[in-house]
């Protein structure tokens, strides 16, 4: 192969790369793209129905006071209840701190006072301040925990239904050496 006919393969390589380059350059010029000022697409907004509209309202209605869901709950079923929180949480006297307090007694107890347990800054000023759980504090905190205490370390969303949390009052209620009186 002389150098001459290597020079015809070159040049014919870059011919079609100049080319293709080219190519690409004019139909850039001929077709404009609009600008892409925001990514994806819009979803439809779902249609709301009679149904779905009355679902929330029912959802924020109010539960009845605890003293009067109190009078008809079951420590039975809040046994089975409180095997939800068993796993960071000990009912028994001779139980031990967990992840969680001992939960024994705590119905009127202070806030934030079982032996032994580091807890979060905001129990610890709730302690400081000589506040006791009661039925009413005990329910909202169950209910949603880091709603009802703001910087707490408990990490369960809690529960939602009003009856299930006054199941699981009275059975907590009855872990005590002398078990809190029920409210009036």
């Amino acid at each position: 192969m002389d150098s001459n006919e290597f020079n015809k393969i070159a040049g014919a390589v870059l011919g079609m790369l100049t080319l293709a380059m080219g190519i690409g350059f004019l139909s850039g010029m001929l077709v404009h793209q609009k600008p892409v000022v925001k990514a994806g697409y819009e979803l439809p907004e779902p249609q709301a129905d009679a149904g779905a509209a009355a679902a929330p309202a029912a959802a924020a209605a109010p539960a009845e006071p605890i003293a009067k869901r109190l009078a008809s709950a079951s420590a039975e079923k809040g046994a089975t209840a409180a095997r939800k929180c068993a796993a960071c949480h000990q009912f028994t006297k001779d139980g031990k701190n967990g992840q969680g307090p001992l939960l024994y007694g705590v119905v009127a107890r202070v806030k934030g006072s079982a032996a032994g347990f580091n807890y979060s800054n905001a129990l610890k000023e709730r302690a400081g301040k000589g506040e006791k759980w009661d039925f009413e504090q005990l329910d909202a905190f169950i209910a949603n925990p880091k709603g009802y205490l703001p910087g707490t370390s408990m990490n369960y969303a809690g529960i939602s239904r009003p009856d299930e949390r006054a199941d699981l009052l009275a059975y907590m209620r009855q872990q005590a050496d002398a078990p809190a009186p029920l409210p009036q």
